[in-house]
């Protein structure tokens, strides 16, 4: 009788040895998950998507996209799947494939796509990332090197759940960072292909490219001014430049099956991002200019003149023009009835705290205090605010990078924490975020001017003209344009 470990060892075996056809190539090649498995997953891992990302409310922009994303999956090699499109409430610059035709575009890449063209080619890549199977080529590879992942899952039940974690990590993996190269570059062949055939120029990926290799530069752009390490893109079309020679070849051999005057539609696509939502979800809060409004909380605040504002999911980041200095807000559900001075006692745990007592300037319930704790600048002189509003703690940790910097700015500090108050009519307007707006352009128009008042919160003039395709240093010129209102 075989042992355990050696029958599980044999079962892989077994199990890379199956094999399905290649849709492109006609071919055979191993595979550990079927077609069914395959399309179950993007029906699992869909309602997942939907949730963390949240479904932009705009019926007519998905109704756009999804006929868009269906004239190129009419043109593919799996004609047999239902295709859904979607576009995610997210102003994270990103577009992603789940197996079985589950398909995603946020709306904050399309802000900076120009053309139906070039939206067609960022669908039209991730369809092929689809039909040549990718997610389950890549699950393959990666289960076929653990030999722990295996058909032992049927002998050794705790294994079963470790073998969804491993498909888990491989579809998460490739969401954030591609397939790698060779399936990248398939993914652009096919999706060329795809244009052609539904009448739209493959030239088009190349542009897409450009708008993700702008996004590169002003990050790093940005990063140098603010003394720190770039936040590199890493997603959709990141792993291969625009001036690869294979890719070159693979948009120049698709366009020569292209029609005589392929469709662009710049106009047809600038009207539907008309008045589409720009930067901060809704539901996360909006920024505008050194000013925070959360709609569904129902607050506000503001942040020192100059500060860079960061939204992140669970907290609000504020740094100072020279980086010397930082804030960071975060929000706790109240449940019992204690003090602030009892709330950073007993549910922060600090400890040692020093210059305490009530805040100040302010109606709202309040305690400020000094201790050290560990943050972005180690253990450092920290000032820890808590304010009450309705049925939350709203905690401010803010610190310098010295102490004489953490001393330069503590008024700032307290000043900010004494700004949090309950939205006014005219704010409850602003929290509903920013527009993107289409105008008209003439000879005399330049990006500083459209930028002077704007309410993009960091670096304005650069934005608008990423989201136009003009940086670094294009001019607006004569026709319609994207403005932030």
């Amino acid at each position: 009788m075989l042992r355990p470990a050696v029958l599980i060892v044999l079962l892989l075996a077994a199990g890379i040895h199956g094999c399905t056809t290649n849709p492109i190539t006609g071919k055979k090649q191993p595979s550990l998950m079927s077609e069914e498995r395959e399309i179950a997953t993007g029906r699992e891992f869909d309602p997942k998507i939907r949730k963390q990302y949240g479904v932009y409310d705009d019926p007519e922009l998905q109704a756009y996209v999804t006929r868009v994303g269906k004239k190129l999956a009419a043109q593919s090699h799996r004609t047999d799947l239902v295709y859904r499109f979607t576009v995610l409430d997210s102003p994270e610059v990103n577009a992603f494939a789940l197996p079985g035709g589950y398909i995603y575009i946020t709306r904050g890449l399309m802000a900076y796509l120009n053309s139906e063209a070039e939206l067609a080619a960022v669908l039209g890549h991730e369809i092929g990332h689809v039909t040549a199977k990718h997610a389950m080529r890549q699950y393959t590879t990666a289960t076929a090197a653990s030999i722990g992942y295996t058909i032992g899952a049927l002998f050794i039940p705790e294994l079963a759940n470790q073998n969804a974690a491993n498909l888990f990590n491989v579809l998460g993996s490739a969401l954030i960072s591609g397939y790698g190269r060779e399936h990248e570059l398939e993914a652009d062949r096919l999706g060329a292909e795809y244009l052609a055939r539904g009448g739209y120029d493959p030239q088009a990926i190349l542009a897409v490219l450009g708008v993700f290799k702008n996004q590169e530069e002003f990050e790093k752009e940005r990063a140098k001014i603010e003394g720190r390490e770039a936040r590199v893109y890493h997603g959709v079309f990141a792993s291969h430049p625009s001036a690869d020679q294979r890719l070159q070849e693979v948009v120049a051999e698709s366009k020569q099956s292209t029609a005589a005057t392929p469709r662009v539609g710049r106009d047809e696509f600038l009207a539907q991002v008309d008045g589409v939502l720009f930067g901060d979800s809704v539901r996360q809060g909006i920024r505008y200019n050194q000013k925070f409004f959360h709609s569904k909380l129902g607050f506000a605040l503001e942040f020192p003149p100059g500060w860079r504002i960061e939204n992140r999911p669970k907290q609000i980041e504020a740094t100072s023009r020279d980086s010397n200095a930082v804030m960071v807000l975060t929000v706790e559900d109240l449940n019992r009835r204690i003090s602030p001075r009892e709330f950073m006692l007993k549910r922060l745990r600090l400890k040692k705290l020093k210059q305490e007592g009530t805040l100040t300037g302010t109606d709202l319930e309040g305690y400020t205090a000094i201790t050290r704790v560990h943050g972005l600048f180690g253990l450092r002189h920290t000032r820890v605010t808590v304010v009450y509003f309705n049925d939350k703690a709203y905690i401010f940790h803010a610190t310098g990078k010295t102490d004489s910097a953490f001393q330069a700015a503590d008024e700032l500090f307290l000043q900010t924490a004494r700004s949090l108050h309950a939205l006014t009519g005219d704010e409850h307007k602003l929290a509903q975020g920013l527009r993107i707006t289409i105008i008209d352009t003439n000879h005399n128009d330049s990006f500083a001017e459209l930028a002077v008042g704007s309410p993009i919160p960091n670096y304005p003039a650069r934005m608008l003209r990423l989201i136009n395709d003009k940086y670094p240093q294009g001019r607006p010129g004569v026709g319609k344009l994207k403005v932030i209102r």
